[in-house]
């Protein structure tokens, strides 16, 4: 079998050769137009077709295709071969798995599979008609992998205005790309041109082993302190077939380092006005980058005060507080800002006359409130919840025992709410009892064994003593049921069964007078219609006259009585009583017998009242009584 190799290599060497003679011979009237493309682009890991196009001039009787590639030392490689009876792809080439060929009448197509970075290289279409003529053709085959998105980051640590030259401040970076990338820096969108002493830009290009490229960008900056505010970024740009396209990277800032110019103090807390016992907090803040340390102290004071990242909390402020702070950044230069603060307070109110004050009825009195204040303060005055008088001065006129109590003044700050203080006064209006409807007597009429509630309110300072005085009913028939006390005021309640016409009377006591109240019960007996207790008060008062007139006339009569016995003119033995009766009896109309007749005639309760007068014993029914409240 290798003799039959051996012999069949250079028999078909030898047919190759005859048939290039041959082919040689006849070039000079048989032509063959061979048409292919200069470049071919392709990404990789795709599929792509070189196509070889072909004519003779002359009709050939055979023709064969082959199909080479350039190696990378330079000299070619077959890959595939055709002919009228056969095609074939080499084996044992780095094409053997991967291409395929098709032919039709115009020519054959090359099929590669599959791309790959090492196929970027020329191919080359070979055609022998014989002595229909030859040609050759070439086509370079470009391949194309877009690289990763960029990265970029800057320098950590950040970067000094301090330097003369300019410093990396950021690094940019691209994988894996063909061919090789390219990387742009912006700022705020702005490309950077590479400027002598402000900016530069340093490329590393790495090839992998794959064959792919990384490329790395580094940025060298001369850095401003305006450069803290810009933002920087890369931008890849690349080639794909037919096209070049970019991915650009993120934004970032630059760490920037510069020294402190200037600081600033302010009060962050409490919004507004500053008052005794609020938390107050002072801020202070240098523009330099790291920020430097920041202390405070008072003004024409070196005691630093406690503090923590440039923040200093007074608690429950007081005036004393108020003043100049000063916060000082120690840095290269040392910088100095101020704040005035001022805490504004209200003092307790002091209310002139102190605690209490004691009036005269009809008195005047001027009462003042006032409180210390920084700011412009408003004063109200209450009494019992009710607002009596707006001002620091409150002017009680023609006092009255409703001007008595309690006056309370409330003094506050306008133009800072929770500014309060208060303060009052305990006002004592002395005098005499003042009874409640004294100044008239009142009437009423019950029937006998019925009760009435009689009530007695009295004002008045010192607090007055209240007694009743009961005439007409029985003593046990009334008691008091109710009775209030306050500083200068007294409401007494008594129940009283009516037995009789009973005249009840209210007696009111202090040490500046004394005040009276009657009550004129009037009673119906049971067999009076309920129409008769509703007597005029007209009537009742012509009844009161007639028993005054009636007592007067027998006190007259008696007067008489007493003088004629004296003299002798009055019988006195039983013949004169006698006489008596027989006068009464008969009614003669003599003027003593007529005084006599009168007498035994008006045997009434006027004249019982009278005997109570000379001291004679009463009734049960008629007896007075009195009751101390």
């Amino acid at each position: 079998m290798d003799n039959f190799r051996s012999m069949a290599l250079p028999n078909t060497s030898l047919l190759l050769l005859v048939l290039q003679m041959c082919a040689l011979a006849w070039q000079a009237w048989a032509l063959v137009d061979l048409r292919m493309e200069d470049t071919i682009e392709v990404s990789m890991d795709n599929s792509t077709e070189i196509p070889c196009l072909y004519t003779f001039t002359e009709e050939p009787k055979m023709v064969m295709v082959q199909w080479f590639v350039r190696e990378r030392e330079g000299h070619r490689v077959r890959i595939s071969y055709s002919d009228l009876t056969m095609q074939k792809v080499d084996e044992d080439t780095s094409y053997s798995n991967r291409i395929s060929v098709r032919s039709n009448s115009d020519g054959e197509t090359l099929t590669i599979h599959g791309v790959k970075l090492s196929d970027e290289r020329e191919f080359f279409c070979q055609v022998s008609g014989l002595s229909a003529g030859n040609g050759e053709g070439r086509t370079f085959l470009k391949v194309f992998d877009p690289p990763e998105p960029p990265v970029i980051e800057g320098v950590l640590s950040g970067v000094s205005v301090s330097g003369d030259s300019p410093l990396k401040i950021a690094s940019c970076e691209t994988r894996e790309g063909f061919p090789k990338p390219n990387i742009t820096w912006y700022r705020d969108h702005i490309p950077i041109h590479p400027t002598s002493g402000l900016a530069n830009v340093v490329t590393l290009v790495t090839k992998e082993s794959s064959g792919l490229y990384t490329v790395q960008s580094e940025l060298h900056y001369k850095v401003t302190k305006e450069v803290k505010d810009a933002h920087f970024s890369c931008e890849v740009s690349y080639f794909v077939p037919g096209a070049v396209r970019t991915l650009k990277s993120k934004d970032i800032n630059i760490t920037v380092h510069y020294p402190t110019t200037s600081v600033e103090i302010w009060k962050e807390s409490p919004e507004g006005s500053v008052k005794e016992g609020d938390t107050v907090e002072i801020r202070c803040q240098g523009d330099g980058n790291p920020p430097a340390p920041i202390i405070f102290n008072r003004e024409q004071s070196d005691v630093e005060l406690d503090s923590s990242q440039g923040l200093l909390v007074l608690k429950e402020v007081s005036r004393a507080d108020s003043g100049v702070y000063e916060c000082h950044s120690l840095d290269v230069d040392e910088v100095v800002d101020t704040l005035q603060l001022t805490v504004h307070y209200l003092d307790t109110a002091v209310v002139v006359p102190k605690d209490s004050e004691v009036m005269l009825k009809g008195e005047s009195l001027t009462a003042t409130c006032n409180a210390l204040s920084s700011l412009e303060t408003s004063t109200v005055w209450f009494k019992n919840g009710t607002v009596v008088g707006r001002g620091h001065i409150m002017h009680l006129q023609d006092a009255t025992f409703d001007t008595a109590g309690q006056y309370d003044c409330e003094v506050t700050v306008p133009s800072l709410p929770g500014l309060l203080t208060s303060g009052s006064v305990h006002i004592i209006v002395q005098g005499a009892p003042q009874i409640k409807d004294a100044d008239r007597e009142i009437k009423l009429t019950e029937k006998v064994g019925g009760w009435v509630n009689l009530s007695c309110e009295v004002r008045g300072y010192p607090r007055p003593a209240i007694t009743w005085s009961i005439t007409g009913s029985q003593s046990q028939s009334w008691r008091e049921v109710d009775k209030r006390e306050t500083e200068d005021q007294v409401h007494s309640v008594v129940m009283l069964k009516v037995t009789t016409h009973t005249v009840a009377v209210c007696n009111s006591t202090n040490d500046f007078g004394i005040e009276t109240k009657m009550y004129s019960i009037r009673s119906i007996p049971f067999s009076q219609t309920p129409t008769a207790r509703k007597t005029s008060a007209d009537n009742s008062g012509v009844i009161i006259v007639v028993i005054i007139v009636s007592i007067l006339l027998l006190a007259v009569l008696g007067s008489v009585f007493y003088f004629l016995y004296k003299k002798g003119k009055l019988p006195c033995g039983r013949s004169g009583k006698q006489e008596i009766i027989n006068a009464y009896s008969t009614k003669e109309k003599t003027n003593k017998d007529d005084i006599v007749v009168e007498m035994k005639a008006k045997k009434t309760e006027e004249s019982m009242l009278l005997k109570s007068a000379n001291g004679e014993k009463k009734p049960p029914n008629d007896q007075n009584s009195t009751l101390s409240s």
